[in-house]
């Protein structure tokens, strides 16, 4: 697994995930529901993080390569690390996550705090069964008053990963098996996921086909206090 290693600095060639914007702000502290509904026809999604923060703030960027905390997260779907990170930062004000498994055309609220220097939200998930998929969304701004505000994510490739579609390197129900694959270097760098080729691996195509098109996934937010 090739990866950038996190960075708390901006202007890093290697950069991943950008916390700027330090300074703790006093703010009138507000609570957004923000509901993720899957929109895939045979993928699941992982718990969701879901967090807000000042505008600084990104979790990757597309052509550059994946942090080990992102990495982590779309290859197993286990987001603790990540969520550490973003949770030191003063730059983010609130990090919460869903429970359990999003299965296909359900939806699931998670509920964020926010407040007037922190009007930003973004989120992660990984999609199973596949290598190192993962659903996202980056610095959404949080909508003016009881407004709601809906966006839609695709899906990325954290590149950390070969797409080989075999079970043994895919986690999760389906497929039970590892969640990460050490020495694999994947692709390199954050792209957009072409999604299910069936056939090359254990996941077959036909009426069970696990693959998609884009998006993948409705965000919604609204202030709910």
């Amino acid at each position: 697994m090739r990866h950038c290693t996190a960075k708390l600095i901006v202007g890093m060639a290697c950069l991943a995930i950008s916390l700027t914007g330090t300074t703790v702000f006093a703010d009138g502290e507000k609570e957004y529901a923000v509901t993720i509904t899957n929109l895939t026809r045979g993928q699941s999604f992982t718990p969701i993080l879901v967090v807000s923060h000042h505008h600084g703030v990104t979790l990757f960027t597309v052509g550059s390569p994946a942090s080990e905390e992102l990495a982590t997260l779309a290859e197993s779907g286990n987001i603790e690390p990540l969520q550490t990170l973003l949770d030191e930062s003063s730059a983010v004000k609130d990090t919460e996550a869903s429970e359990g498994l999003l299965d296909p055309g359900h939806s699931t609220t998670v509920t964020v705090k926010a407040g007037k220097h922190f009007r930003r939200i973004s989120l992660a998930t990984m999609l199973i069964p596949t290598n190192d998929a993962f659903v996202s969304v980056q610095n959404v701004r949080i909508p003016r008053g009881w407004r709601r505000k809906v966006v839609h994510a695709p899906a990325y490739d954290a590149g950390s990963e070969t797409n080989d579609e075999l079970c043994a390197n895919i986690p999760g129900p389906v497929c039970n098996g590892n969640g990460t694959s050490p020495g694999d270097d994947g692709e390199g760098y954050v792209h957009i996921h072409a999604g299910i080729d069936g056939g090359i691996g254990d996941l077959q195509p036909g009426t069970e086909s696990r693959d998609w098109r884009n998006p993948v996934a409705k965000i919604t937010i609204q202030r709910v206090k």
